[in-house]
């Protein structure tokens, strides 16, 4: 893969540089990556939560191991052109050379880029020390220079998630000291609101990932451009979503007996036509981009 992996590479990380905003959709499997890419997205990252919800298991740290992430990271890689940041959550392990082992593996799963938190349940009140916090980024990095190809290290500041009495304060100085310790982008979750959004914009001093398709994220990708965001990625919210129509398909049939949950499905022969396509047309292996208007 190496050439491919690094041409990927070169293109995801100055996806980070150029101009504008674009979006990073999250994929759970080969389809659902495989639809993604076809609606023109440049870049998919993956989503840990929906990888676990569809092997049956709960969102919960230490369940979805970091080998069935791989596994389900390896056919998404495989499956489409375009560049595959991992949802690598905390780079299960709390220390350093946990981290750096981390993205070697999620490297040799053919990513380009990856995601790592600072925050675990398992790790004492949970949020790691700054200082512990940056020598695990500093490892992310160093493992990722010695690849052979351009990797994008997320960094993520969790504050706002576990409730941290100062979260903007604490957010804007971790995510600094990330992008100081060789973060190419950062990201704080759990923001919604426009103001400090753009307050986080102005004093992170490197690109910005926000999280959307939350409950009560109404945001959109123009508004979210106009903040000064780089990225968005929106996490296990279109799995959600998808097992959202499941339960309310499931409850038509149990409760009304009827069938209207199929009406919006797409016809067998044209997604028999849609994967066949992608196994032989070449067109579609270009990694066309998708303007953010897409969505």
């Amino acid at each position: 893969m190496g050439n491919e992996q690094a041409q990927k590479g070169r293109a995801f990380l100055e996806l980070h540089r150029a101009d504008g905003i674009f979006v990073m959709p999250n994929a759970w499997n080969a389809g659902s990556a495989c639809m993604l890419e076809a609606a023109g997205f440049p870049a998919i990252g993956t989503t840990s939560a929906g990888i676990a919800f569809c092997l049956g298991l709960p969102d919960y740290e230490g369940i979805l191991t970091r080998d069935l992430a791989l596994e389900e990271t390896r056919r998404i890689v495989r499956a489409v052109a375009v560049p595959v940041s991992a949802d690598a959550e905390n780079g299960y392990g709390h220390e350093p050379e946990e981290v750096a082992e981390s993205i070697r593996r999620f490297a040799s799963a053919g990513v380009v880029g990856a995601s790592i938190e600072d925050f675990s349940t398992s790790y004492g009140t949970g949020l790691y020390e700054r200082e512990h916090s940056v020598e695990r980024i500093k490892a992310a990095r160093a493992s990722a220079d010695v690849l052979g190809f351009p990797f994008t290290l997320t960094a993520r500041a969790e504050c706002y998630l576990v409730g941290h009495e100062k979260p903007f304060e604490e957010s804007v100085i971790r995510a600094n000291l990330y992008r100081d310790a060789g973060a190419d982008c950062l990201f704080v979750p759990g923001v919604k609101d426009p103001d400090t959004i753009a307050a986080l914009v102005k004093e992170i001093e490197g690109p910005l990932n926000v999280v959307m398709g939350l409950v009560g994220s109404s945001l959109s990708v123009r508004q979210l451009e106009d903040l000064g965001v780089k990225r968005i990625s929106i996490g296990g919210s279109l799995t959600r979503a998808t097992f959202g129509l499941i339960r309310r398909a499931a409850e038509e049939l149990c409760q009304d007996g009827t069938f209207k949950f199929a009406d919006e499905q797409i016809p067998d022969d044209e997604l028999c036509q849609f994967f066949s396509d992608r196994l032989t047309d070449t067109a579609l292996k270009t990694g066309s981009k998708c303007s953010f208007t897409c969505v």
